[in-house]
């Protein structure tokens, strides 16, 4: 009796194994997505907005990869081979569809050779190349305008990247690419805050020259940035990077601020990704 019993207990929990088994589905096919950014040291890690955006304000369902170099223009970019780069992570296939975000004018004004490109010529030239070579490979290109600095003068906002910003949004209109304006959100956004508070937004704090220069509604000169730090010897990791205060690149804060910015304008402008942006 006991071993009828026994039996029908295995018999029992083989069947129901057996249920759960043929229970089970596979996984639904992932169908992920892909935003790219290319661009100077406002977008790039650690002084830009991009790593903000990538760790915040994407799902897990995007792969964000922040290809921003500071001290980089529509010039040097390319030629350095950065731009080979994004655009072999452009054509890498699997993705629902591949954005590429190109945001580019502190380093076009720059009068070092490597860097400089005319504003009303090349600068124009080289984005539309960056346009119809990210489509060649597959993928989406959605433009930027610089990101403002925040210069003050008796109170009122230097945009100094304005008529740059112009240049974009004639290439956006003309070749029909997505435009996310951050040059018009940013310079709005800091002439609200003023010179005070929007010294918050940078890397390290003001001096108390500058904070006072600051509130009294026109900023300083920016400082030169401080020397490289000393090499780290040991086999832990020996990545460093310097922070600085200045009217230009972003610190946590800021770089929070204005990925929040570019958050908002890619939904409205790019209705694909809306599903995919966290605000």
């Amino acid at each position: 009796m006991r071993r009828l019993a026994a039996v029908a207990a295995c018999a029992l929990l083989a069947s129901g194994a057996g249920a759960q088994e043929r229970e089970r589905t596979d996984a639904e096919p992932l169908s992920p997505y892909k935003i790219i950014l290319v661009g100077d040291s406002t977008m790039a890690p650690h002084s830009g907005w991009g790593g903000a955006f990538c760790a915040q304000h994407v799902k897990s369902s995007v792969a964000c990869v922040n290809a921003g170099r500071g001290g980089r223009s529509t010039r040097s970019y390319r030629q350095e081979g950065s731009w080979d780069i994004a655009l072999a992570e452009a054509r890498v296939p699997g993705y629902r569809g591949t954005w590429v975000l190109i945001q580019f004018g502190h380093n076009d004004q720059s009068s070092r050779a490597e860097r400089w490109t005319d504003e009303t010529t090349e600068f124009p030239a080289n984005l539309r190349r960056f346009v119809e070579e990210t489509r060649a490979a597959g993928a989406t290109p959605v433009l930027v305008t610089p990101l403002t600095r925040r210069e003050f003068k008796e109170g009122k906002l230097r945009n100094t990247l304005a008529s740059w910003s112009d240049q974009v949004r004639g290439v956006a209109k003309a070749m029909d690419v997505p435009l996310v304006d951050l040059n018009a959100l940013s310079a709005a956004q800091v002439q609200k805050m003023g010179a005070e508070t929007s010294t918050m937004l940078a890397q390290v704090p003001p001096t108390d020259e500058e904070l006072a220069a600051a509130k009294a509604g026109t900023t300083l000169a920016a400082r030169p940035a401080p020397p490289e730090p000393t090499p780290i010897a040991g086999n832990g990791a020996r990545g460093q990077v310097t922070r600085k205060f200045d009217y230009t690149h972003l610190g946590n804060v800021g770089a929070e601020v204005t990925a929040k910015l570019v958050t908002q304008a890619l939904a409205r402008v790019v209705p694909g990704l809306r599903s995919q942006l966290v605000p």
